[in-house]
């Protein structure tokens, strides 16, 4: 998927040093790769797909290092306050990095001043999914049985922050009356995937990755996809808007980002790399067969455009539904 890039404020890349003569054998030990989400969600999934390319390109092994928490603030605080040297990155995703400085108040760190970013590596379209046992077959279903039913039904998220929450509460604005209570999850889709499947909750949307799964198990009931267009793992699932849902189209992309003040020289080594990973005819149909697009930006500064954009836009969602951190 060709993606074009909004202009926007970006990160302060030209203040970025050049590299000094010992830093001129970069990477010179292992390179630590935080994913500010629990295993098992789309973040893991795509992290460890990489993974193996990305060390053989480096010349040096990168070791996933899962901090969940705070609808991925928790790991997105640790890798800012890392050492802004090159042995840090962090896998950021929309909702880590776009959403929650408009859901949080309280969040100690800035993602446009603090991170520099080097590039989106993919888009993972998300799905709205239900309990085999609830008695609907597609979205207008799903909305006439939450309003005849109201304050009955629970749907789940990976956190307050998350965009699947956000698209759950751009549907709630569409369809005025659908009275039910938010239960937000900890570390991302996986843990509110599974406790949708143990019965916890009814419903919720989710990136396609982390319930793929579930739903050619037969353990959950996929309603329709985020995307623009059906989905191949998902053929017979139609798109939200095919549901007569446009609003809720989107996807969530994820990207790799250093802490501020790491290199140039060393932001540009980085970025080499992960494109020709994500570029990997391996990687590019594991993915796919997961659900997930590898898509890469033109350059550092095009990512960090799209970052702040995507900030702006999603704070305004945030702002403009009233959700808020729980």
């Amino acid at each position: 998927m060709k993606r074009k890039f909004n202009t926007g404020i970006g990160f302060a890349l030209l203040l970025c040093p050049v590299l000094s003569f010992g830093q001129a054998g970069y990477p010179s030990k292992p390179v630590r790769m935080i994913i500010p989400f629990a295993p098992g969600g789309a973040s893991d999934f795509v992290g460890r797909i990489m993974q193996p390319r990305l060390s053989e390109l480096l010349g040096q092994q990168v070791v996933i290092e899962n901090r969940g928490g705070a609808a991925g603030s928790v790991g997105m605080e640790v890798a800012a306050r890392s050492a802004p040297d090159g042995y840090t990155l962090v896998l950021g995703n929309v909702g880590s990095t776009a959403i929650n400085p408009g859901v949080f108040t309280n969040l100690s760190i800035n993602n446009l001043r603090d991170f520099v970013a080097v590039t989106q590596v993919v888009d993972v379209p998300g799905v709205l999914i239900v309990q085999t046992s609830l008695p609907v077959n597609s979205v207008k279903d799903l909305v006439a049985y939450v309003k005849a039913n109201p304050g009955k039904l629970n749907y789940a998220s990976p956190g307050s922050g998350s965009q699947n929450r956000l698209e759950m509460e751009i549907l709630r604005t569409v369809e005025k009356g659908m009275d039910m209570v938010h239960v937000p999850y900890k570390g991302g889709a996986g843990p509110a995937v599974t406790g949708l499947v143990a019965g916890e909750t009814q419903m919720m949307f989710s990136t396609v990755s982390s319930a793929l799964g579930y739903i050619k198990g037969g353990r959950l009931k996929a309603l329709a996809v985020t995307s623009t267009r059906r989905l191949d793992p998902l053929p017979d699932v139609p798109t939200m808007k095919e549901s007569g849902y446009p609003e809720v189209a989107s996807g969530s992309w994820q990207g790799v980002l250093v802490p501020t003040g790491t290199p140039r020289a060393v932001v540009d080594r980085l970025f080499e790399s992960l494109v020709q990973t994500m570029k990997t005819p391996d990687v590019v149909e594991r993915l796919a067969k997961g659900g997930a697009e590898a898509v890469t930006s033109s350059s550092p500064k095009a990512f960090a455009d799209f970052v702040a954009a995507e900030t702006q836009r999603w704070g305004k969602v945030a702002k403009e539904s009233g959700a808020i951190a729980d």
